[in-house]
């Protein structure tokens, strides 16, 4: 099986399995540029991304966490093809449409997209992600996290999770019910603060995370690309460190590929919730 991970920057991903490649969370502003969180608010980017929208490869799925103008912003609004599929939220799917593109799949919790190429499928789940804590998260657009399974036929053989931006809540413990036998997490950091909140996980919240959601391996993403971002890698590492869990993590720079290891689970079967196919 050959599987990778390409880091552009922020949360924004290409992963590659099974013939299929998936665009994440798509922010590719340059460094000095703001990208808008919406009420007026608005954070300065530190770094540049990896690669420019016009040098992507061609892409099959775009999964968006939700709408945010750091995972959603004006340079992917304009570059991107507006026939490709994105899987995300209803909210940001309406969204999406206002904007011209034709293609916008949104989800509920635990809804799922599949799409076959032959005998090749994958199929994105989309889980729950809290942004905000109590009724602050009204303010706030919708988020998902999402299981990505590649596969053949009905069994899949690499199971991918993305947390999305969200902190640690209650209901993300049904997820490793549902899906006890992830291969990959991916999490996003940053302890990200707005309106004086903290509306991402930061490093101790992150390995946290990691502990309840038990990946196979683990790939933090989405934290120090942006001004709003509070709490640095250096808390998630040393937070993985004191649980014990620093041999599943593996850190990724700008621009560098990871080879995804074999899945140890093997091939199995698709788990069906509710689904739009």
């Amino acid at each position: 099986m050959d599987a990778s991970v390409f880091f552009v920057g922020n949360a924004t991903l290409i992963i590659r399995s099974h013939d299929f490649t998936v665009l994440t969370d798509p922010n590719f502003l340059h460094r000095g540029q703001r990208a808008h969180l919406g009420w007026g608010l608005s954070t300065r980017r530190r770094t540049e991304p990896a690669l420019d929208v016009t040098e992507l490869p061609a892409v099959d799925l775009v999964v968006l966490s939700h709408m945010h103008g750091d995972h959603w912003d004006r340079i992917a609004r304009d570059g991107l093809d507006k026939d490709i599929p994105i899987v995300t939220t209803r909210h940001a799917a309406r969204r999406l449409r206002r904007q011209g593109f034709r293609n916008p799949i949104g989800l509920t919790t635990w809804e799922h997209h599949s799409v076959r190429r032959g005998d090749r499928c994958l199929t994105v789940t989309a889980t729950p992600a809290r942004h905000a804590p109590g009724p602050a998260r009204m303010l706030l657009p919708p988020v998902m996290g999402s299981v990505l399974d590649f596969g053949h036929g009905d069994q899949a053989e690499l199971r991918l999770h993305i947390s999305g931006d969200t902190i640690m809540d209650p209901s993300l413990a049904e997820i490793p019910r549902r899906f006890p036998d992830i291969d990959v997490g991916i999490v996003h950091l940053g302890g990200t603060r707005v309106l004086g909140l903290t509306v991402t996980m930061d490093g101790l919240q992150g390995a946290e995370w990691l502990r309840l959601i038990g990946p196979e391996s683990a790939l933090p993403v989405h934290y120090d690309d942006y001004e709003a971002f509070a709490s640095p890698l250096s808390d998630f590492r040393h937070h993985v460190r004191r649980i014990g869990l620093t041999h599943l993590v593996h850190y990724l720079m700008h621009g560098e590929t990871y080879q995804l290891p074999v899945p140890r689970q093997g091939p199995r079967p698709y788990r069906r919730t509710t689904g739009q196919g």
